[in-house]
């Protein structure tokens, strides 16, 4: 491994799984010996892309967080987003997600919490398989076939015993997820808690991110927040060069 590689298998072995870890954890995961886990970690800890905490575990650091904040299109989905994801969430008694895809993956680049809101495992950076979460279906119903092929042929993680983890299953919910313009998932991961999300569009009516919001089962129908999730879609997606949103904001 090169001097990058060594460093790079370091920050991998942190997930939603596994945010705090102990030096022998890290080094156990990144495949590194002790001692050089001990003199990377250290290296990255003053530089601040981890952090100690007073038992002595690891954390990603606050240095990495600041970068990632500098992804191009990440900047600007965030920069035009916020205004309307923060209305929305004081509309609404529920969090608030924005979702990009990053592979196989959903990813959070903006989370609002309710303290009225379901009991859910959100986060900003959080991440989470594809399959599992209302906006991750809808980013992988309007993703390339190849994409899809290449997640619905791996086994699909059950979080819960309402996680869809069939196939064909799966790809009859992406198929409704396109025809009706929105995901509905009900305690895929977190008893208790449903996901309602919508697509955002930018030029060309590709979809680069998804909204969505989750709220307690059983304290409204998930419909009901329906007309206020993709009003803010729609602005959101217009503010990123959406034709079709442009013309529906002016009708």
């Amino acid at each position: 491994m090169t001097a990058a590689q060594r460093v790079l298998a370091i920050l991998e072995t942190f997930d939603h799984d596994h945010i705090l870890l102990t030096l022998s954890e890290i080094s156990r995961r990144s495949g590194l010996s002790l001692s050089t886990t001990h003199r990377l970690v250290g290296e990255l800890r003053a530089w601040g892309a981890l952090e100690r905490s007073d038992d002595g575990r690891y954390a990603i650091g606050m240095r990495v967080l600041e970068l990632g904040s500098l992804e191009p299109q990440g900047l600007r989905l965030r920069a035009v987003a916020l205004p309307y994801l923060s209305d929305l969430h004081g509309a609404i008694a529920a969090d608030v997600n924005l979702s990009v895809r990053d592979g196989d993956d959903v990813v959070y680049v903006e989370s609002l919490r309710s303290r009225r809101g379901a009991p859910v495992l959100t986060r900003l950076g959080g991440r989470w398989p594809l399959h599992a979460t209302g906006t991750g279906q809808v980013l992988l119903a309007h993703a390339a076939p190849e994409v899809q092929d290449r997640v619905l042929s791996r086994p699909l993680k059950r979080f819960t015993p309402k996680t869809v983890t069939d196939p064909d299953e799966m790809r009859r919910t992406l198929a409704d997820v396109r025809t009706r313009g929105y995901a509905v998932v009900d305690e895929s991961i977190t008893a208790g808690a449903i996901a309602i999300a919508v697509p955002v569009r930018a030029a060309g009516e590709r979809v680069v991110a998804a909204v969505g919001v989750t709220i307690k089962r059983g304290s409204c129908p998930p419909q009901s927040v329906l007309p206020a999730l993709s009003m803010t879609a729609r602005a959101i997606s217009r503010g990123m060069g959406s034709a079709a949103a442009k013309e529906r904001m002016r009708a």
